[in-house]
């Protein structure tokens, strides 16, 4: 056999197997089409086609995974109104984006709404900038996670209902006709946009209020 018979040898990959980002989108993937109880390093590494050993070469434990899964997911949300915007507005539009990043992924409200923010670098820091806009747009420390934790609850519940079935609240007409009236009465219209509008304009006019009234 000649030089140039000879097989070559299989130099490294250019690129790992696998990556914090392969990782994370193999587990949304899995989380959004087997829920999230399907989730276990096991199934993760199945889904990338890779033994357990591999996987947790990347990943050390699943509170981890979790994590990555948190940062992934809050990377989606635009928080860059505070720091140029009046308070309000900025917490308007960082809710409106919260939003759709979880309405998107409303597999995963559940899990992330429960776990601790501490090893997530970029979901700590939004948080950071939200509460510094908050801040400076004069809401006293003792009450600032107060309102991101208000709006939030809103938010995350309202990326769940983005997610229910149009015929959720659809009942007989004898059974309960007024229900069946104004439910029918939205019939054309995104119910569940229409929803968030109306809260999250109600939410923002109490703040401002509570705001006035703290001022003076």
């Amino acid at each position: 056999m000649t030089p140039s018979e000879r097989p070559r040898r299989r130099g490294r990959p250019t690129a790992p197997l696998l990556s914090q980002e392969k990782i994370t989108a193999a587990a949304v993937e899995l989380i959004e089409a087997r829920g999230y109880t399907a989730l276990t390093m096991a199934a993760l590494a199945r889904q990338l086609g890779v033994a357990p050993s591999a996987l947790y070469n990347h990943v050390e434990s699943k509170r981890q995974l979790l994590l990555w899964l948190q940062d992934h997911v809050n990377k989606e949300i635009d928080c860059s109104g505070f720091g140029d915007r009046p308070w309000d507005v900025a917490l308007e539009s960082w809710a409106h984006s919260y939003r759709e990043a979880y309405a998107r992924h409303s597999l995963l409200v559940p899990v992330i709404a429960v776990t601790p923010i501490a090893g997530s670098p970029h979901t700590v820091a939004m948080y950071e900038t939200v509460a510094a806009g908050l801040r400076a747009g004069g809401w006293p420390d003792d009450q600032v996670m107060d309102v991101v934790v208000a709006i939030e609850s809103f938010v995350l519940g309202s990326a769940l209902d983005a997610a229910a079935p149009d015929d959720i609240f659809d009942v007989p007409g004898d059974q309960a006709p007024v229900l069946a009236e104004v439910v029918g009465a939205r019939v054309g219209r995104d119910a569940a946009r229409a929803a968030f509008d109306l809260g999250l304009a109600t939410v923002l006019a109490g703040l401002r209020e509570r705001l006035k009234a703290l001022a003076g």
